[in-house]
């Protein structure tokens, strides 16, 4: 009996190996043998257009079944500015199967990429005029900081009137936020960045009491407190001095 169970299973064994060899010689997997001609796209579409997946995976259509390399087509599709990740698969004998998943941008970089919000930095067309997204500005290699110092500096003002629309870091490092309305708030270091919003948070209601417009600037770097700038219409009462 274990004879007769061993002998079928060195039978299977040798077709497995056979047929494919076969299959070859008789054009059985043919590259041109049950060509894959339909295409079926899942996925949420914002950016990526359906003409531009179509160019990308059109010329790799129109082989057979079997010769389709759905690693090509991943690349191809996965090249594109806005796609994040590809997942393909066959479905016999002649559909092309993709779920595209569409990059989510979380934040201007530079005045010209976008980062993802994977975290990741990336040309895309028309990604300055994403004005909605908030602007952050530094060197490429303190990419993260400059996203961490951000998501402080969010939790710094919630519940506050102002809004921060973007976060620069010069060279020097150099902190400075800018308002939804416009205004500059320099910080300066990183180190002494959280007691200065602080302290300039305590007292920003009784800063703005009596004042119809926000201000245009401010600096925080004093030591005993901060300067502040207000419109030029304002300028005359307000002027640029420090405040306590």
């Amino acid at each position: 009996m274990k004879g007769a169970v061993r002998l079928v299973a060195w039978c299977l064994a040798i077709a497995l190996v056979a047929l494919p060899i076969v299959g070859v010689l008789r054009g059985w997997f043919a590259a041109h043998r049950w060509p894959v001609t339909q295409l079926t796209v899942q996925a949420e579409f914002k950016h990526v257009g359906a003409e531009e997946i179509r160019a990308a995976v059109l010329p790799r259509l129109g082989k057979g079944f079997f010769a389709l390399d759905l690693d090509s087509v991943q690349k191809a599709v996965a090249a594109l500015p806005w796609v994040e990740s590809v997942e393909a698969r066959k479905r016999w004998p002649d559909t092309l199967l993709l779920r595209i998943y569409e990059r989510q941008p979380f934040a201007r970089w530079n005045g010209k990429q976008l980062i993802s919000r994977q975290g990741l930095v990336f040309d895309a067309p028309g990604a300055a005029d994403n004005a909605a997204l908030p602007d952050l500005h530094g060197p490429d290699a303190r990419l993260a900081e400059v996203v961490s110092f951000y998501a402080e500096t969010q939790k710094a003002f919630a519940g506050t009137r102002l809004k921060i629309a973007g976060v620069a870091l010069t060279e020097r490092g150099s902190w400075s936020l800018v308002t939804a309305s416009g205004a500059q708030i320099v910080v300066g270091d990183r180190e002494q960045a959280g007691r200065r919003l602080r302290r300039f948070l305590a007292v920003y209601p009784q800063l703005v009491a009596g004042h119809a417009e926000s201000f245009a600037y401010a600096d925080l770097r004093y030591t005993n407190g901060f300067a502040v700038r207000w419109p030029q219409p304002a300028a005359a009462n307000a002027g640029g001095s420090p405040r306590t």
